[in-house]
């Protein structure tokens, strides 16, 4: 081995490189989060030669003129000072090593000019040597990156085509568009714009530029804050029946800085279980804000993995967020915890703590519901009633209400089918066909059925059994006998009495009330199938397996009543999407398709 000694500052820089910048998209993702870091509210990136030449300019503060060969230099940064600043990250960068990395593999140059001077600054970088000369420009900044890994050749080998990079350089910008509405980002390449957003700090109509107007509508909102642990997460989620074949499109965000997160992702995945078919993902845009001396981010050069003070904590809030925007319950926008205790809409009462309202047609009179001793509460309008002798408790009541963490409110539930729709049918004895506002909905008996039979077994506290006088003697194997014996409590909990006649042989000596048209043979069967030994999951395979078996069966003729109940039923469900094992239960052919169709306009 030969003599030890110290390694160049270029030779260092390209080393730190290889960390930092992996590819064009990394160049571009570092570059983009500088340009936000320096309040930049328009950001253009443009690409040419086969993503090795990279042109981004912003509209930002810029770079102060004396500070212009300190940010090339390595650990030179604005956004940290002392020890304690790494427990407070509030800016993308902070580390101080992309300049540098980018200009020991690139020929870079730099134009920038901060609103106190006239002129602006000139960069020429290359080699890790830096020239600076005074020029003229807007404020802000224009980063040109040209021909990138020169002097690297292994490195420029291993990247892929120019078409295959640059779809990486596009998920980078669509990512940084997602995280940051309030920001307008341009992509170009070769001079033609691939993706444009408007900066109008709409996360929803971002959604809309960079995927669809068809992906928008697919989605629903979360929203869940916890003011003690300062927790929020908001955004987006796909509804279970529109899915993706991959997991490209989680974009999920600590604090607006994209991460790959086990722990988030695992928190969406257990809130999508048994909602979604197998290697089926949903869309996520979704940003959990986070005090930042409760995570880490300074983990991995690239600061795309990040550790929490408390994991669990996290895991609950974002499974119990996105389960709740799943479920259509939404916290409430216009919920302000420090405002004065009584709102405009409290009134006080009519004499002697006497409430009655009319109704619309003022034909009678109806009490309205008591929620508390002495006080209603008026659903239709929102009013609260409260005598005058409350007054002063409920105000302290209020107080400590108003400090609680968050607050729900779930859409009335409709009664029936909503009373535009209007049941055509059933199609092949198997499909209810639905007349409604958006189109023509059709809908599987079976799946629907299924879906609410799931949730009711999933709800109910005490299932109803009914008895068997007499019942055929199923045999298993000694590997299905142990695994009964060792789940008997958890078949006990679905409604279920089994008895070992033998070592091989059992009876059911009471089934669910619901499935008393199911043979025991079918059931038994349908839960042991496939298990592989897989025990955690025998509750939730006796569940689904209740649920489908009681369940109306596909090619069967339905009665009009017996198809409005069915759908009056599958409405009330928390999640009307999918059943239990992921199957799309109903598909809407919007009206101006099926005009397009017959050459009809709407």
């Amino acid at each position: 081995m030969g003599r030890i000694k110290q390694l160049s500052k270029h030779l260092i820089n390209q080393i730190a490189a290889g960390e930092v910048i992996e590819r064009p998209s990394s160049v571009v993702k570092e570059l983009c989060e500088n340009s936000i870091d320096a309040g930049a509210t328009k950001v253009s990136v443009e690409i040419t030669n086969d993503c090795k030449d990279i042109r981004i300019a912003d509209n930002g503060s810029g770079i102060h003129p004396d500070d212009i060969i300190l940010a090339f230099s390595k650990h030179a940064t604005s956004k940290i000072s002392e020890d304690n600043d790494l427990f407070d990250i509030h800016t993308f960068g902070f580390r101080g090593e992309a300049l540098a990395s980018i200009i020991s593999i690139a020929k870079v140059t730099c134009i920038t000019r901060t609103k106190d001077f006239e002129t602006g600054t000139k960069v020429v970088c290359e080699n890790s040597e830096v020239k600076k000369v005074e020029t003229g420009c807007a404020v802000g900044t224009i980063m040109e990156v040209k021909d990138l890994f020169y002097n690297l050749p292994v490195r420029k080998k291993f990247l892929k085509s120019g078409n295959t990079e640059f779809s990486y350089i596009q998920e980078v910008v669509q990512s940084i568009a997602l995280s940051h509405p309030e920001v307008s980002l341009e992509l170009k390449k070769y001079g033609k714009t691939i993706l444009k957003t408007t900066g109008q700090n709409n996360l929803m109509q971002t959604i809309k530029e960079v995927y669809s107007n068809d992906v928008a509508s697919n989605l629903k909102e979360v929203l869940k804050t916890d003011n003690d642990a300062g927790l929020k997460i908001s955004g987006y989620v796909s509804t279970p029946d529109y899915t993706r074949s991959s997991k490209k499109s989680y974009h999920m965000y600590i604090n607006s800085r994209s991460v790959k997160c086990p722990v988030f992702q695992k928190a969406i995945d257990t809130a999508y279980k048994n909602l979604t078919a197998t290697n089926k993902y949903p869309l996520i845009v979704l940003n959990l804000e986070i005090p930042p001396h409760e995570v880490d981010v300074n983990v991995h050069p690239t600061k795309k993995e990040v550790r929490y003070k408390n994991t669990n904590q996290i895991f609950n809030f974002i499974y119990s967020g996105v389960q709740a925007g799943l479920s259509n319950y939404h916290e409430r926008k216009d919920f302000k915890p420090n405002l004065s205790p009584f709102s405009k809409n409290i009134q006080e009462p009519s004499q002697e703590d006497n409430y009655f309202e009319k109704t619309k047609n003022n034909s009678s009179v109806i009490q309205l519901p008591k929620i508390n001793d002495g006080v209603y509460i008026d659903e239709e309008t929102d009013t609260m009633y409260i005598p005058e002798s409350k007054m002063e408790d409920f105000s302290a009541q209020f107080k400590s209400f108003s400090e609680q963490k968050t607050i729900f409110e779930k859409p009335k539930e409709e009664s029936s089918v909503v009373p535009k729709d209007k049941i055509i049918g059933q199609y092949h004895d198997t499909y209810i066909l639905i007349d409604t506002e958006k189109g023509l909905e059709i809908v599987d008996q079976h799946i629907a059925a299924e879906r609410y039979n799931y949730e009711k077994l999933l709800d109910d506290k005490s299932i109803v059994s009914q008895l068997l006088f007499v019942s055929d003697v199923i045999e298993l194997t000694p590997e299905e006998i142990e695994i009964v014996k060792e789940n008997l409590p958890k078949f006990e909990k679905f409604g279920y009495g089994i008895e070992f006649v033998s070592d091989k042989e059992i009876i059911f000596r009471k089934i669910p009330q619901i499935l008393n048209k199911v043979n025991p043979k079918e059931i038994m069967s349908e839960i042991l199938d496939n298990i592989e030994g897989d025990l955690d999951s025998m509750e939730e395979r006796i569940l689904r397996t209740t649920a489908c078996k009681a369940s109306v069966k596909a090619n069967t003729p339905l009665s009009v009543w017996q198809m409005e109940d069915i759908i009056k039923k599958w409405r009330t469900t928390k999640m009307p999407y999918t059943c239990p094992h992921g199957r799309t239960i109903s598909k809407t052919i919007p009206h101006k398709q099926l005009a397009s169709f017959f050459q009809r306009s709407m």
